[in-house]
């Protein structure tokens, strides 16, 4: 959902602008944001089905942990840009610091391909409640 200042909360945490997407800007192949998730936020694990993405840090010093079993973990900075192949799992881990970050991703719809993970559930399809 966007509310009036155009931003939406993303089921996996934080908050989006409204950005480039097919829903803003009648895009076909490509979706840009803003996404911005306040310290100390427990953001939730997950994957983009079919869609690669690419992230460049603007703000906030944070962790990312990634793999098929989270296994692996990442220190981020202003000025870091990260690459996330199709489906796979990633959960940003932020701290002390506010974070602020562009995504750019090859979905037009951004949540359309969304899956949140749960230990107890495996992956969880998001996509028909996906702000639109």
């Amino acid at each position: 959902m966007k509310n009036e200042n155009g931003t939406y909360a993303g089921a996996q945490g934080g908050q989006f602008s409204a950005g480039v997407s097919r829903e803003s800007a009648g895009s076909q192949r490509l979706c840009l944001h803003r996404v911005f998730i306040e310290a100390h936020t427990e953001t939730r694990a997950h994957m983009h089905d079919g869609h690669e993405s690419a992230i460049y840090v603007l703000a906030g010093r944070h962790q990312i942990r990634y793999g098929d079993e989270l296994q692996h973990l990442a220190d981020l900075e202003p000025g870091d840009m990260v690459y996330i192949p199709a489906g796979m799992l990633h959960q940003p881990i932020v701290g002390d610091e506010d974070v602020t970050a562009l995504v750019a991703r090859t979905d037009p719809a951004e949540q359309e391909s969304l899956r949140l993970h749960s230990p107890a559930a495996q992956h969880e399809a998001v996509g028909a409640g996906a702000p639109h």
